[in-house]
């Protein structure tokens, strides 16, 4: 962006155009002349804008996949978008970092080098109090995470580097692994201070508590794999089969959610009074007979005839017809 000039500046300029001052052919000479971009020799480009953006497009399907599935574990709305991608030097990073700090270690097999993830610490404290049945409100003041709390945040870590494999898929097939989790920004030095890396940030939002997720990967990771992170290569190995492929992702999580099952032995009514003296051995007479078939419920809509029996020593229900959404 270039320099904003005030409007004394601007005065005075043309009162020196006026003048003669200054020479608007010389001035035009310059401007045509190619013009010298700095070249910092400490932090080559070894990334281009474009090998940056097919890695946002990565990390845009990625966060796509964990918005729909962290919801399923913390019980609350989740959202995630990317914000930015960056080549920047590890020491630039490592030195932003403080304590205390959520950082894995992660194994990206079979690229070589470790994969840095780091997870903002309200979101840490959002993550344990929602595993815990709390509210999912972050703490008013940080302080050091615990080993159990830390098992958690572990949990939600490999069920999130569980997701990564889909969109890295086109590129190349990883099995990524969880190593482990740092507390300490002074154990981060797992990748070389001088070491060029692409540094993807993720806003997550997990109900009302907000905060960053950032991967830090390498340049000698992505080395093996940087003919392919090209917006040409990736949308031509794009398959026509996105849709289906969602559609049995979505399947799949339907296919593992848990609803409740209830049968109805019968229903009857009795007074408040007769409710208040009920007393064990009581017997309550229902509407069904001894041989008639139960109403079976999934959540409230009933979908399932059958009769009561013993299966294992287990009180059971063997369905006996299916109802239909058109019955």
């Amino acid at each position: 962006m270039g320099e904003v000039l005030s409007q004394n500046e601007i005065d005075n300029l043309l009162n020196a155009l006026n003048t003669g001052e200054l020479n608007v052919d010389e001035y035009r000479s310059n401007a045509n002349e190619k013009q010298i971009k700095d070249y910092d020799f400490a932090i080559p480009s070894k990334f281009s804008k474009e090998q940056l953006r097919t890695l946002e497009i990565i990390f845009e399907h990625y966060a796509r996949l964990i918005s729909t599935t962290l919801p399923a574990y913390l019980r609350t709305a989740t959202q995630v978008d990317v914000v930015n991608s960056e080549a920047v030097l590890y020491s630039e990073y490592a030195n932003a970092l403080s304590n205390p700090i959520l950082l894995g270690v992660v194994d990206f097999s079979p690229l070589k080098g470790s994969v840095v993830v780091d997870l903002s610490v309200n979101l840490g404290y959002a993550i344990i109090d929602r595993l815990l049945g709390g509210k999912g409100e972050p703490l008013d003041k940080k302080r050091e995470f615990s080993e159990i709390e830390v098992l958690l945040i572990e949990k939600i870590l490999v069920i999130c580097l569980q997701n990564i494999t889909e969109p890295w898929k086109n590129v190349i097939e990883l099995s990524p692994r969880l190593e482990k989790i740092e507390t300490n920004s002074q154990f981060a030095q797992v990748i070389s201070p001088t070491d060029v890396v692409a540094l993807i940030t993720l806003n997550m939002k997990l109900g009302p508590v907000e905060g960053l997720m950032n991967f830090c990967i390498p340049y000698l990771c992505l080395e093996p794999i940087m003919d392919k992170l090209n917006t040409k290569y990736w949308f031509s190995s794009i398959q026509n089969t996105n849709e289906e492929l969602y559609k049995e992702i979505i399947g799949h999580q339907i296919d593992h959610a848990h609803v409740p099952l209830k049968a109805i032995l019968g229903r009857t009514n009795i007074t408040v009074s007769d409710f208040v003296n009920l007393q064990k051995g009581d017997i309550i007479k229902l509407s069904n007979e001894v041989d008639s078939e139960l109403d079976v419920y999934v959540g409230n809509i009933k979908k399932f005839n059958g009769k009561p029996g013993i299966f294992n020593n287990k009180n059971a229900i063997k369905v006996t017809s299916i109802i239909r959404e058109e019955e």
